[in-house]
């Protein structure tokens, strides 16, 4: 079975090393919190808001030993008025015999307002 495991960060300013950093401390959880090792992973989709374009956000996971082969590809949010400004999204697809409602999904800063639903599976 593959499973969608998503997450998200907010950041403060548009600038290479922020938005990289950002992103590599919001997958170093999801990969942590759901016990992923590469080999699961089918793909991975890391999408960012418009006013961020200062880096490709991908550049994060290229920094997890393994994660070499693993296939990303970065893109655009769509420019909804009013939604979450500042933010990176990730969505990784894993093969896991884990149930969906054990998936543990992390919204990071400013983007836990994006799915207060999932109350316990939001990191803190």
């Amino acid at each position: 079975m593959i499973r969608g495991m998503r997450g998200a960060i907010t950041v403060d300013s548009n600038s290479e090393e922020v938005i990289v950093s950002a992103t590599e401390e919001l997958l170093k959880q999801l990969i942590e919190r759901n016990n992923i090792l590469p080999e699961q992973v089918a793909s991975v989709f890391i999408s960012t808001t418009e006013d961020l374009n200062a880096a490709f956000p991908a550049r994060a996971l290229r920094k997890f030993d393994g994660w070499t082969y693993v296939p990303v590809m970065c893109m655009r949010e769509l420019p909804v008025i009013n939604s979450l400004p500042m933010c990176v999204r990730v969505m990784l697809h894993v093969n896991t015999t884990v149930k969906q409602e054990e998936v543990v999904h992390v919204y990071l800063n400013g983007a836990k307002v994006l799915r207060p639903d999932l109350g316990n599976t939001v990191a803190k």
